[in-house]
């Protein structure tokens, strides 16, 4: 879908925003209440408004210690590949999965409480992935900048 300047206004808009109303909108774009409407329907049926989250606060639900795991498995068959993604999708500490090149195969986000838990999800869940591998943790320190807007 070819975007033209107003729908990436109105995307920007509702990336910074998702609950504002069509009115306000309407406002900012300076276009009628239907045609902000119509527009947003036609982003969502295009597929390029995927859906609307609320995003939690990490630390307001005993989740801010996060940290990323390098992933290699002990071997790259379709079989083993598609049994770990399997697996690691379900488990609920695990928020993002990303399958790489390089030197390791997969990076997970993880978000638990404290480093403790953490040392429970990889003793209890992680590590009873049989076919892993190696590991590698890094913890964060910071978040320095945290964004689900993609520019557009």
């Amino acid at each position: 879908m070819k975007l033209d300047a107003i729908d990436t206004k109105l995307l920007n808009l509702l990336q910074e925003d998702s609950k504002q109303t069509n009115k306000e909108l309407s406002s900012k774009l300076h276009m009628s209440v239907t045609a902000i409407y119509e527009r947003i329907k036609k982003l969502e049926k295009a597929g390029t408004i995927d859906k609307y989250v609320a995003l939690v606060n990490k630390q307001s639900i005993g989740r801010a210690f996060v940290a990323f795991c390098h992933i290699k498995l002990v071997k790259h068959s379709q079989e083993l590949v598609s049994r770990f993604e399997k697996e690691v999708v379900i488990i609920d500490e695990i928020l993002e999965v990303y399958h790489l090149s390089g030197d390791y195969d997969y990076l997970l986000k993880v978000h638990v409480e404290d480093m403790e838990s953490f040392r429970k999800f990889m003793v209890s869940k992680l590590t009873n992935i049989d076919h892993i591998g190696s590991t590698h943790s890094m913890f964060v320190i910071s978040e320095v900048k945290h964004t689900t807007a993609v520019n557009i």
